[in-house]
């Protein structure tokens, strides 16, 4: 055969350029999607009116630091097609407009700087938008640049926070507070726009406070995959369903999810087990499962929930009061998800797929409490010595060998000590890998790293703990299909009837169990012995052998995280409008004169045609919470409620999901985001489902 002639370097580096192009064809596409925009900000002008109706407690530790912002009021955007002239040029005037993102990516947050550059520009082209460089340490160290038209339109729709980069900074004393505000009158900055979760909001409530007598608004915009920033008034009433990410990581994940499902409905070997973000709230694993129908999916809000009726009733008859059947034990967790392994198993299905939270740890009490003494102890260290605790104990058994002077009163000489012998005894029970984890460096928040533990192997490892006395106990057994024995019988000449009720304890059912007495090849023969089937010496029919073989269970894992692919993909169709009118929400506000508020959209949950741009009071937003052994004011994180529509739904169904039994497996598969498709998903399936509470079919 003849060859075609070879391409010189440059001809081929030419053609290969115009086959791999820079931007894909859906990149191109996603910076030409242009959002839908509120309504409302389709009309010329706009005013906040004050909505006293949506009421918050007021925590009296915020209304002290907080003096200029705590009466804030929450405020919606209102349209207006006219005002008076003095108002039209106060709100058409040049401004200045700083904005940095804070903490981890968020798919959405260039859409909310494209928001908020579209609509500064709207009413005054001269006015100008400055990003500040790696998050805070570029508004403290005064790194920014100025964000044009094009770089706009280079990351329109967009994943990341790539084009001005983030940090984790926190801006939490008076002289980080004055440098960003010296920076910030350097540029003659009208108001500065701050995206990022409840410790970057709680950073731009200080900021406003800080900021007020010098006239520079502050206002902050709720962002974290987790799904942890939920604002509801006293009385229960919705105004931020979820901050912005949330959407677009949970369905990374469950695409990543269902394609496991695919993957182990195909070779029936593995459990998959999937750990999501989520550090103190199961949003995102309650979503995913939503979205996949895993057939075990926990959420740690419930496990903490727990209560143990029998030994409360045992306690009960003994006079007494069992304080240990409240929340659930790693142990029984366990056993719970070895029940449902088990089960499944039992109809031929020793394979499927789970979802654990990251943060799971966080709540399994007797966890809980070794993470919040050892919180304290380290904090404790830190504060008196004034020299970091894992800096002084780089290893493990330094700090184990702290732990134990401090549980024999070397260290804590108090009558009831932090760290007691009990405590110790316990500990050193853990494996090394485990307690390493619990002692691992906590983060700039100070709090406990569950990313860097790998929680799926604790529990896991007690799972196959229990399956193999499961498995000596004869319980743990696959399922045979009781047509595949008949065939396997008959093609070894043998009579499968005859057989049967020696082999198995349910010989008449469409998936039979080998007996659970029958738990080796030794006690198989005595089995056929006792039912007259075989003599003493004879020798084990090898199709009876084979049989015994299919019926022995082998647990295998794959185990998976899921977190930063995610909180790095593309924006969904849904956080892409989000997002883009978070930013439209920002600039109305700061036209508005507005500081110190939470740029949000009300009904949410609901159609787009209801979402309605408000501002909500961070201040009141606030309360005491411990970090890093002392109690500081900062926003609540927003957990699972397990009396909404999502969770009962989730409850109602994953029985169903378990399908342990002779159906198929019940998977999902969300499918891939389809960005102009009219078949794309609207919103989340929790703010789906918890919308139904106000009549939503």
């Amino acid at each position: 055969m003849g060859s075609q002639p070879e391409m010189d370097a440059k001809a081929l580096m030419e053609a290969a350029c115009r086959v791999m192009s820079d931007d894909s064809m859906e990149t191109l596409a996603r910076r030409s999607f242009s959002p839908k925009k509120i309504d409302i900000f389709n009309h010329a002008y706009s005013v906040l009116e004050s909505r006293e109706q949506y009421q918050f407690i007021k925590d009296t530790e915020a209304e002290r630091l907080l003096p200029g912002i705590i009466n804030n009021p929450v405020q919606q955007v209102i349209s207006a097609d006219t005002l008076s002239e003095e108002a039209q040029t106060e709100f058409n005037k040049q401004r200045n407009i700083g904005v940095v993102f804070s903490g981890g990516p968020a798919p959405g947050g260039h859409n909310v700087i494209a928001g908020l550059f579209d609509e500064l520009k709207k009413y005054n082209a001269d006015s100008r938008l400055f990003g500040f460089l790696q998050g805070p340490d570029g508004l403290l160290e005064s790194r920014y640049i100025e964000i044009t038209r094009d770089l706009v339109k280079k990351y329109r729709n967009m994943g990341g926070f790539t084009m001005i980069k983030t940090g984790r900074t926190k801006i939490d004393s008076g002289e980080k507070m004055e440098k960003a505000l010296v920076t910030c009158k350097h540029l003659g900055l009208d108001a500065l726009v701050i995206i990022g979760g409840d410790d970057s909001n709680t950073n731009a409530a200080f900021l406003a406070q800080h900021f007020k007598s010098s006239g520079i608004k502050v206002i902050g915009i709720p962002k974290t995959i987790d799904g942890d920033i939920q604002v509801k008034t006293d009385d229960g009433q919705t105004l931020c369903a979820i901050s912005f990410g949330f959407h677009s990581a949970a369905r990374a994940f469950a695409r990543n999810i269902a394609n496991l499902a695919n993957d182990g409905s195909s070779d029936v070997k593995y459990w998959h087990v999937c750990k999501v973000m989520g550090r103190v709230a199961s949003h995102l694993t309650l979503e995913s499962a939503l979205q996949t129908r895993v057939n075990l999916a926990l959420i740690g809000e419930e496990l903490a929930d727990y209560i143990d009726e029998e030994r409360l009733e045992k306690a009960k008859n003994n006079g007494g009061m069992d304080y240990n059947a409240f929340g659930i034990t790693l142990r029984h967790l366990s056993r719970v998800i070895c029940d449902i392994i088990v089960r499944r198993a039992a109809f031929g299905k020793n394979y499927g797929v789970m979802i654990i939270p990251e943060g799971i740890l966080e709540f399994i009490n007797e966890i809980q409490v070794f993470i919040i003494k050892l919180n304290k102890i380290i904090a404790d260290y830190n504060a008196i010595h004034d020299l970091d605790f894992h800096r002084a104990f780089p290893g493990l058994n330094g700090k184990l060998d702290y732990l134990r002077r401090v549980s024999q009163g070397m260290i804590d000489k108090g009558k009831f000590p932090i760290w007691n012998l009990r405590d110790d005894e316990l500990f050193n029970q853990l494996p090394n890998f485990f307690k390493e984890g619990l002692l691992v460096e906590r983060d700039f928040h100070g709090n406990f790293q569950f990313s860097q533990v790998k929680t799926e192997k604790i529990v896991m490892d007690m799972v196959k703990e229990y399956l193999d006395v499961l498995k000596e106990q004869g319980v743990y057994k696959v399922g045979i299909k009781r047509t595949d024995y008949t065939s396997f019988m008959e093609a070894a000449r043998m009579d499968p009837e005859l057989y049967a009720p020696a082999l198995f304890k349910n010989p008449h059912d469409e998936y039979v169990l080998v007996k659970p007495e029958i738990i080796s090849l030794k006690t198989l023969k005595q089995a056929l012995v006792n039912s007259d089937m075989l003599d003493t010496d004879d020798e084990l029919p090898e199709a009876l052998v084979a049989i015994f073989r299919k019926s022995e269970p082998v647990f295998k894992t794959q185990t998976h995280f899921y977190g930063y692919d995610g909180r790095g993909s593309d924006p969904t169709n849904f956080d892409c409008n989000y997002t883009y009118n978070l930013g439209l929400t920002a600039f109305h506000l700061i036209a508005g004169k507005a500081t110190g508020q939470m740029a949000a959209i009300l009904n949410l949950e609901q159609d787009f045609e209801q979402w309605q741009p408000i501002g909500i009071p961070i201040a009141r937003l606030m309360h005491l919470e411990e970090r890093k052994g002392k109690l500081e004011l900062v926003i609540e994180k927003s957990i699972v409620d397990l009396n909404s529509n999502a969770f009962r739904v989730f409850k109602t169904m994953r029985e169903d999901w378990v399908a342990a039994d002779t159906g198929t497996d019940r998977f999902r598969n969300p499918g891939p985001v389809h960005f102009f498709s009219d078949t794309e998903e609207d919103r989340p399936l929790m703010l789906k489902l918890n919308s139904l509470e106000s009549g939503e079919k």
